[in-house]
């Protein structure tokens, strides 16, 4: 099937795997704490991995395979403790997990920088692991499950995305960020914003979960975070000469492609979250 969507125009690659892809996400994420935990590892594994392999394409050498089972663990970690199976002073193991990187690097007698690819392994936890992890802080309210927000932090996403997709396709004149990405345009953006400001009016008429106020709040940062993440991954790209980050979903790239806008918002969202439940 992947093959056949290949074939296929961009925006029919886009619109098939947004309509298989979506209603999956959102059915892991509500049926129960125990897929959603087991879609954001899996979807953690393979863009971390995604985000390593594209890293020695320029010839660095970061830990692949123990720098995504750091991410893995943190992930899972976060989980646990957020849904209250476990205690916070489980987050401890990471510190023994993440200092054996250095012992690791010591028996890699090939690798000829082997602190700058230290480096390159601890950016993939912190650009790829923490963000997702994040997304359990927002999911477990004193341990209870509210799949909800998450749900509605992605659909907004995805609204935003779309929204700038066809808004800058189809009046898109003046350039973004062209030295970065050439294609992005102000119209393309302001039509996201649209469509992500409506998308939060929705949830918060659907479902009552948190004010007005907390809803649009959410949607501005995603909208501006959202695009800063997607320059910022298209720098990486372009830095390394490639124009996707994988092949693996039709119409979008690799997983990086995907989930870069999510990726660089969780931080902000969360602590909007955290600060405004603190301020009221």
């Amino acid at each position: 099937m992947i093959k056949n969507l290949q074939n296929k125009s961009n925006l029919v690659q886009r619109v098939v795997t947004a309509l298989i892809g979506a209603p999956l996400l959102i059915f892991c994420i509500y049926y129960s704490p125990i897929t959603f935990w087991l879609l954001f590892l899996t979807l953690t594994i393979l863009t971390q991995y995604e985000f390593y392999k594209l890293l020695g394409m320029s010839g660095s050498f970061p830990l692949k395979i123990y720098g995504t089972f750091c991410g893995a663990m943190l992930v899972s970690l976060t989980y646990f403790i957020e849904s209250y199976q476990i205690d916070f002073e489980n987050y401890y193991i990471m510190v023994p997990l993440l200092t054996l990187t250095f012992f690791i690097k010591l028996y890699r007698k090939k690798d000829k920088r082997p602190f700058e690819n230290l480096g390159y392994t601890f950016l993939g936890i912190i650009y790829v692991a923490i963000p997702f992890s994040l997304l359990y802080e927002v999911t477990f309210l004193k341990g209870i499950f509210q799949p909800i927000l998450p749900i509605g932090i992605l659909v907004i996403l995805w609204g935003s995305d779309s929204g700038a997709y066809f808004a800058g396709s189809f009046f898109g004149r003046r350039k973004l960020f062209e030295r970065i990405s050439p294609k992005k345009t102000w119209e393309g953006f302001f039509g996201g914003a649209i469509i992500a400001l409506i998308v939060a009016f929705c949830f918060w008429k659907a479902t009552g979960l948190m004010s007005l106020i907390e809803w649009l709040s959410i949607a501005a940062i995603i909208v501006v975070t959202g695009t800063l993440g997607d320059l910022v991954e298209s720098l990486f790209k372009r830095s390394i000469e490639i124009k996707d980050s994988g092949s693996l979903i039709p119409g979008h790239g690799g997983f990086l492609d995907r989930f870069d806008g999510l990726l660089l918002s969780m931080p902000f969202i969360v602590t909007f979250i955290k600060f405004y439940a603190l301020l009221n």
